[in-house]
Order: C-alpha cells, then structure tokens, then sequence
C-alpha cells in the first residue's frame, strides 16, 4: 500500500537546503505535494520553483518584490498567489493544507514560522538551528503541547537522531554522550596569527560542504558547531558537558552517540545534505535521495580525528559558556554572531574580529529574561542584542 501523499510547505525554498529538499521531492512525484514556497531573494529561481511544482502561495519579504514575482508568474500562466511580510511566513507554516513545513530559513527570522508550526503540530523537519538556539525551552515547550513531530535535518542532528530509536523515553538511559564531528573548514592547516587577513571569499570556499554565505562562514569560524551543540543540548535534552565535538575532516562520519555500555553508534554517508532530508521527509521509512552511495574502497586516506584547535576556533567554546549562562544568553550569541557574519561579509569588520564581537555582547548585555518568557520576549532580546553588538562594532573600529 503506498504511503499518503505529503502536503508540505517548504521556507526558505531557495538555499541550499531548499533546492535539496525540491531535488528530493521532484524524485517522488507521488509521495508529495508542494503547498508553499518562501524565498528571501533570489526571486528568478523562485518563480522557476514556482511554475515547477505549482504552489498554491509564495511567500517573500516585501510587498515590492511580491508584486515583482506576482507579475512574472501571472505571465507564465500561473495561478500561485504572491504573499509577503512575516506573519504570512506564519500562516503558511501553520496553514490547514500544509503537513510538513520544511524550515530553512537561516537565522533568527526563521523562529516564528517554526513556532508557527509547532503550535500548529505539523511535521516539522528542522534545518534552522537558531530556532532552538534562540528558542531553546520556549521552542520545545511549543513542540509538546502542539503534538508537532520534530525531525532535526542538520546532518549531524540527523546522525544522532538516526542511531537513536523511535522511542524517545530511552534515550536518558542509553546515552553515556554524544559526539558532534566537524569538518574543521578552510582553516583547519591555517597558521591562527595569519587569520585577522581572510577575505570572505577565502572563508565561503568550505573544501566538503555546498553551503550558503552565513553558514560557510560559521563553518570557517567552527561557529556553525557552537550552535549545534547548544542545538543538540535542546534535541537531546543532554547537559551541555555531554556534548562533544571532534574535528573529521573526511565529513563521512556525521555524527555518534556513546552509549552507557561503551558501544558507538555513527551514521556515515557521503556529504550530501540530501540524505538528512529525504529521512525527515520519509520517516520512519526512507526513500531514494539522489546522494552519491559511498565507496568504502575509495577512502583510502582513511577516515581520522583530531581535537579542535582554540587558537583557530575560539568561538567554539561560547556554546558551553552560554548554555551555562543565564537564560537567553545563547539567543544574545546567536545575534551577535549574526551581526558580525554580515559586517565580515561586507568588508566592515575582519575575520577575527567576528569571535571578539560574539564574546563581547555576551559579556556585555545581560539577557534579563523572566522564568515565563514568550516568543515576544526572544525577540525584544535578539533586538537588543542587535544593538549591543552594533554599538561594540563601533567600539573596536574606533
């Protein structure tokens, strides 16, 4: 018997993991539906998107570009509505026709759609980190009383989840710790005195991972795997010192779980971000994805570790810093981060200079958030934060 056709919408339709997510959908004809599809700005391949797979609504930013693309696509003869702004980002995740929302926004911006969701209790195949890394208990709380199913599609979540059973209960009692690997970026041989000169051209070039700007960036930073751990600390419900990273540089080892009795589960796999999202899509069963198979045989340099260097990567340590600190104090890092990925993208502010500004909001803005906080509460916070990190860049220019 086949399975029931999926209605899903899928946010943030034009990144990396969006155009991943439609290549899987397009090799499944029958299994989905494709209701909803946002994009922040590359307006060309959305239309595309949109006379692709037909969606009943688009959603973008701004009323300007809505007509924009509204325009190309009456043209083409399609009948798929144009809407924008953020609370119709909201009403697409949580919409009645829409079973599975695929959330790829990268940053902070995606935490109200994916609220949105969870309240809704729709399957909600989570590739935006910062939900939990802002969101953290709020987020989860919205999961449980929603009766959302949530499906991490990071692929080192992913790997975690997948050497876990379905039977959430046990995990407490299986897991000794986890271990988060990571690829060491561009950077990983880079003398750390010659990195205040990388150029945001050099710091995007990730040698395993077809990436977004931010993201390749946070990779070259090891930022990216500071989130994943707060991340997984919320996935998990893990302390923060069971949660561990190790640096891989081969990326075919996704992630492991050690459990009580000394035995490690890993999942491995070439590195293709459409693994992670054809099992979200599928689960609990799985589907062709379209990744290359991997060839033992080939691997002959190996597969090896080594610890990540703090000298190079100091920013991976605020994780544990922030989890330890009063709450809200990881929304405040993930703010500042986002600031200074910009301002490093934009010629603003040098490479080094991102770990100095992400350590300096933090020490210097005091989150102040109550026991009861709400989603309006994150986001006041991630405004201040927004400010502090500005005025400090500010600061280290003069």
């Amino acid at each position: 018997m086949s399975a029931p056709r999926q209605r899903l919408a899928i946010l943030g339709s034009t990144g990396s993991v969006g155009t991943s997510t439609l290549d899987v959908v397009a090799r499944h004809p029958d299994r989905f539906d494709v209701v909803g599809l946002s994009s922040y700005q590359r307006v060309e391949l959305l239309v595309q998107q949109c006379l692709q797979f037909r969606p009943r609504v688009a959603v973008v930013p701004t009323p300007g570009r809505a007509a924009e693309v509204q325009a190309a696509l009456r043209a083409a003869g399609s009948a798929t509505e144009v809407q924008a702004g953020a609370p119709a980002l909201c009403d697409l995740a949580a919409a009645d026709d829409v079973d599975c929302v695929m959330a790829s926004i990268v940053g902070s911006a995606g935490l109200p759609p994916c609220m949105a969701a969870a309240r809704a209790g729709k399957r909600l195949l989570l590739a935006n980190k910062e939900a939990l890394v802002v969101g953290g208990a709020l987020f989860m709380r919205a999961v449980a009383e929603g009766g959302a199913t949530l499906l991490p599609i990071d692929s080192e979540h992913s790997a975690i989840f997948q050497c876990l059973p379905e039977d959430r209960s046990t995990w407490a009692r299986r897991i000794d710790h986890i271990v988060l690997t990571a690829s060491g970026g561009p950077f990983r041989h880079r003398d750390p005195d010659t990195l205040h000169g990388v150029t945001p051209a050099q710091a995007v070039a990730h040698p395993n991972w077809v990436m977004g700007r931010k993201i390749s960036v946070d990779s070259a930073t090891m930022m990216n795997k500071a989130l994943e751990v707060i991340e997984a600390r919320w996935l998990f419900d893990l302390a923060p010192g069971n949660i561990r990273v190790v640096v891989h540089p081969q990326s075919i080892i996704h992630s492991m779980v050690v459990c009580r009795d000394g035995s490690v589960l890993a999942q491995l796999g070439t590195p293709d971000m459409k693994v992670p999202i054809a099992y979200g899509l599928s689960f609990p069963e799985r589907i062709e994805s379209g990744a290359p198979r991997l060839d033992f045989l080939q691997m002959a340099q190996g597969l090896t570790f080594e610890p990540p260097d703090p000298r190079r990567f100091p920013g991976l340590q605020l994780a544990w810093d922030a989890l330890r600190a009063p709450a809200g104090s990881t929304a405040v890092l993930n703010a500042a981060n986002e600031v200074a990925v910009d301002a490093f993208l934009d010629g603003t502010i040098a490479f080094t200079a991102i770990h100095t500004l992400n350590a300096r909001t933090i020490d210097r803005l005091e989150p102040r958030l109550s026991a009861d906080h709400d989603l309006d509460d994150l986001i006041e916070l991630d405004t201040r934060a927004r400010a502090m990190a500005r005025q400090l860049m500010k600061e280290l220019a003069a």
